[in-house]
């Protein structure tokens, strides 16, 4: 079934403290058009820059992920990001009065909160994602990193974090099989730091908006109640104490596992760095922002790599056709030996892609040719226009009682020959509205993943007499 892009119904805005600043900023979700994407507008800077949310913008990866076009910054992004990806929201001005997003408790609760008050709306336009087709990798071994993705229906993760001068956090898993769980599971699991982390983060003009109420604060080394009060006065909070647990009392963890949920909440804020939703099962091993950015920038390099050429339907023999033979020949008047499409496997609001089986007995090949059999190149045209006429007679409630006729054809290209054994994919896409019983298609043939023949096609729907 066809999946529509989504953005909000209306404007809503956050205020909060920057993390690293320490500044007040105001950040306000806007509707935005279709294929606009994530992007973010520093409101506050003169012509108010513009920064699509790319992995090809990032900047910075320490603490935090950094876009940066020219002068212009946006810090600390990926929590809104994975908020965004998870309530399926394609579409998205992100305007912010600061460098960076506000850290609000450290999760991605109160954006995804934010997306709920302001509602979402559908939009008329087919949403596009990057399904993964094969296993991709990123890794760094020195690091014992590793990010890979495999295939898979919808977007699923699995993380493993360890940290090896830490008891708590030696080894802490978390798993989300589907983002309808990121609300309830995900979203409110919070950033975490490490004590020993946290002067050096101050001396570098860091974690100015910190706070102990917005990150967990881990205990991994011995610390005296007197240090203890003094970095609680540092955070200008009342005085804590070290829990059992290796945290301190001042909060509850929402989940025995938050730290490794917040890695997976991270994940998927930065893996929307690539610029499209995913299909495929993530699966990541002491992820962090630079490995995570790495690996969108490997999608993405996949994504532009696909865009040169056709992307190639996925043929499952298995799967049972949308439409059989039988089928087909209720809407088209041909029939063999000129019958030339065998079953349809896919039918969308804007395309089509049949199947055409070729095999020795065809008829062409007693004369085309003898000793060297070739499907003629008139006949991959005219299979596809007949997938294309199904795509047409398929709108209308009495397929039957019309035909269709080819008015022009443009722009045909035979690449490489079809000879028996071959299985011919067909994708048909439309490329005006159909209106007015004329259509406008562009028509590709594969044989596995090259591209066969390919043409436009201009018919027009006339009732049978």
């Amino acid at each position: 079934m066809t999946e529509k892009q989504r953005t909000i119904k209306t404007s809503v805005s956050l205020k909060g403290t920057g993390l690293h600043t320490g500044v007040e900023v105001n950040l306000t979700l806007t509707p935005a058009p279709v294929n606009h994407g994530y992007k973010f507008k520093r409101i506050d800077l003169e012509g108010q820059p513009v920064i699509d949310a790319l992995a090809d913008n990032v900047g910075f990866t320490q603490r935090g992920t950094v876009l940066e076009k020219g002068e212009a910054k946006v810090s600390t992004i990926e929590h809104c990001l994975a908020a965004l990806v998870a309530m399926r929201i394609d579409n998205c001005l992100i305007e912010v009065d600061g460098p960076e997003a506000p850290i609000l408790d450290g999760s991605s609760k109160f954006f995804v909160e934010a997306i709920n008050k302001a509602g979402i709306e559908e939009q008329d336009e087919e949403r596009q994602y990057f399904v993964v087709k094969e296993k991709m990798v990123f890794e760094d071994k020195e690091r014992g990193i590793k990010l890979m993705a495999l295939p898979d229906d919808e977007f699923s993760a699995d993380v493993k974090i360890s940290f090896d001068k830490s008891l708590l956090l030696s080894n802490q898993y978390a798993t989300l099989d589907s983002l309808n769980d990121f609300e309830e599971e995900i979203s409110a699991c919070r950033t975490f730091v490490f004590l020993h982390e946290l002067e050096p983060l101050l001396k570098n003009n860091l974690i100015k908006g910190g706070d102990l109420d917005n990150a967990i604060i881990i205990i991994d080394k011995e610390i005296s109640q007197e240090e203890l009060d003094k970095l609680a006065d540092l955070f200008n909070q009342p005085r804590v104490e070290v829990q059992p647990t290796g945290i301190l009392n001042n909060l509850e963890l929402v989940y025995p596992n938050e730290p490794a949920r917040h890695k997976l909440l991270d994940v998927i804020g930065d893996l929307a760095l690539c610029g499209m939703p995913i299909k495929g099962r993530i699966m990541a091993t002491r992820p962090g922002h630079m490995a995570n950015v790495e690996f969108a920038k490997l999608i993405r390099k996949e994504i532009k790599k696909r865009a040169l050429k056709p992307e190639v339907p996925h043929y499952d023999p298995c799967k049972e056709p949308v439409c059989d033979i039988n089928d087909i020949k209720k809407m088209l008047p041909h029939r063999p030996p000129f019958l030339l499409i065998d079953k349809i496997i896919e039918l969308k609001e804007r395309s089509i892609v049949g199947v055409k089986n070729v095999t020795m007995n065809e008829p062409f090949f007693v004369g085309h040719f003898p000793d060297e059999p070739v499907m003629p190149a008139v006949l991959q045209i005219e299979a596809m226009a007949q997938a294309g006429g199904i795509f047409i007679l398929s709108q209308l409630e009495d397929p039957g009682a019309y035909s269709t006729y080819f008015l022009k054809i443009d722009n045909v290209k035979l690449r490489k020959k079809v000879v028996p054994g071959d299985t011919i994919i067909f994708k048909l896409e439309l490329l005006t509205e159909f209106r007015r019983g004329m259509a406008n298609m562009k028509g590709t043939a594969f044989v596995g993943d090259t591209v066969v023949s390919e043409g436009e096609f201009m018919a027009q729907v006339v009732k049978n007499k």
